[in-house]
């Protein structure tokens, strides 16, 4: 009888271990597209800030330098 009810504790809690499995293996896929979207987003902005660098730098080589004003 205590045998019985010793199996019966392991399979709820094998149950139970399989379920929790389940869930962070779900979480786990939601966090992956998570990271690989904002992962994608970073590098999108890496470059708008580097092309915005890019315009910074020209509109800077076209003023004027001090030498050359009067």
């Amino acid at each position: 009888m205590a045998n019985s009810d010793t199996i019966d504790q392991i399979a709820e809690r094998v149950d139970h271990l399989l379920l929790r499995h389940e869930e962070l293996q779900k979480t786990n896929t939601l966090l992956s597209q998570q990271v690989q979207s904002l992962s994608l987003e970073r590098d999108q902005l890496k470059s708008r800030l580097a092309a915005a660098r890019a315009r910074v730098d020209a509109l800077i080589d076209r003023l004027p330098s001090a030498a050359t004003s009067p």
